[in-house]
């Protein structure tokens, strides 16, 4: 099963793309986020053998891809 999800936002600058999944990475000031919100994701998709993918259209968004293979 493949799920696919857009945004319209500015998209993921190539400076911080291999940190996304880190847990308490985050780009909005101290106090205004947990940074853990693209963590929990990524450990949920492979606690089911799943994969995520994303696809930065900056400055035009960003497209996520998870796959879960069939039981």
């Amino acid at each position: 099963m493949e799920i696919t999800i857009t945004d319209e936002g500015p998209g993921i600058d190539r400076k911080i793309r291999d940190k996304i999944f880190e847990p308490f990475y985050s780009t909005k000031p101290v106090g205004e986020g947990s940074g853990l919100g693209l963590s929990v994701v990524h450990g949920i998709v492979k606690s089911h053998k799943g994969t995520i993918k994303y696809r930065s259209n900056k400055p035009k968004g960003t497209i996520f891809t998870v796959d879960f293979p069939k039981n």
